[in-house]
């Protein structure tokens, strides 16, 4: 299944469009003939609001989804029939052993949501250790391809993100470290601030620089984890993203993914 795969945050604006209208949209962003690999995809993070999109957008380019996540009906009710589930929590890794049975590739788009309702729901324990789960897991099963969600800022150690929310990009970066000493082939990628705009408003700018500042969508972010999948030259690499109007909107990902030099 490598082959059909490579072959071929934290900021949000307020107001956001419908789920079905963001559907719509990237449906139509992504191309109608798009049918894409049958690879069986697991998206850790599914039912959070980039998670969503990884979901909607991989099943419209005609992967297999598996969605896991802590409440099956809960899930259902936001993804559709649609994906597969499996229920299990990344806080607790001798349930992952399932969620990867027959996978090709994992999309993490896990975040800590904060204390207020599960006080144990921190980033040490989510965007850290809960990581570090998932990239053992996946690589136990022989998974083909991990792609992060992380983070832009993470190497900046006295971001306000970091004094407002338990560290919270300095155990990201941590994730980051895991995955890529992991011997797993990887992508990370760090979205600026995310919002909740249509895709394709705007180009989307690679860099391999870490920053503090502008913004995406994360409809966008969904796309480039899901171009990632399918190029070759995404493999091994971590590079920030962000809005551009001066970027093109129809991309050639395979070339701009080659401008990134490889983590190592």
């Amino acid at each position: 299944m490598l082959a059909l795969l490579g072959a071929a945050s934290l900021l949000a604006a307020c107001g956001p469009p419908s789920d079905d209208a963001a559907r719509a949209a990237e449906s139509a962003l992504a191309g109608s003939e798009d049918t894409g690999p049958a690879a069986l995809v697991l998206v850790a993070g599914a039912t959070g609001r980039t998670g969503r999109r990884v979901v909607a957008q991989l099943l419209q380019r005609g992967y297999s989804v598996r969605a896991f996540v802590r409440d099956a009906d809960s899930a259902r009710a936001r993804l559709g029939d649609d994906p597969q589930y499996v229920v299990g929590d990344v806080r607790q890794p001798e349930v992952l052993a399932t969620a990867f049975k027959d996978v090709d590739a994992v999309i993490s788009a896990i975040g800590a949501s904060g204390r207020a309702q599960d006080p144990g729901n921190t980033p040490e324990a989510v965007d850290y250790n809960g990581v570090r789960s998932l990239v053992d897991g996946a690589r136990s099963a022989g998974v083909s391809r991990f792609v992060l969600v992380s983070s832009m800022g993470v190497t900046m150690k006295d971001h306000p993100l970091n004094q407002m929310f338990d560290d919270v990009l300095k155990w990201k970066f941590r994730g980051e470290e895991y995955l890529r000493a992991s011997g797993m082939p990887y992508t990370i990628i760090r979205p600026a601030g995310l919002t909740e705009d249509f895709a394709g408003t705007a180009g989307i700018r690679l860099s391999v620089e870490d920053g503090d500042g502008g913004y995406i969508p994360r409809a966008d972010v969904a796309t480039v984890c899901i171009e990632a999948l399918q190029s070759d030259t995404a493999l091994n690499k971590t590079f920030s993203i962000f809005s551009d109007p001066d970027q093109p909107r129809g991309d050639d990902w395979a070339a701009r993914f080659a401008t990134i030099p490889t983590d190592r």
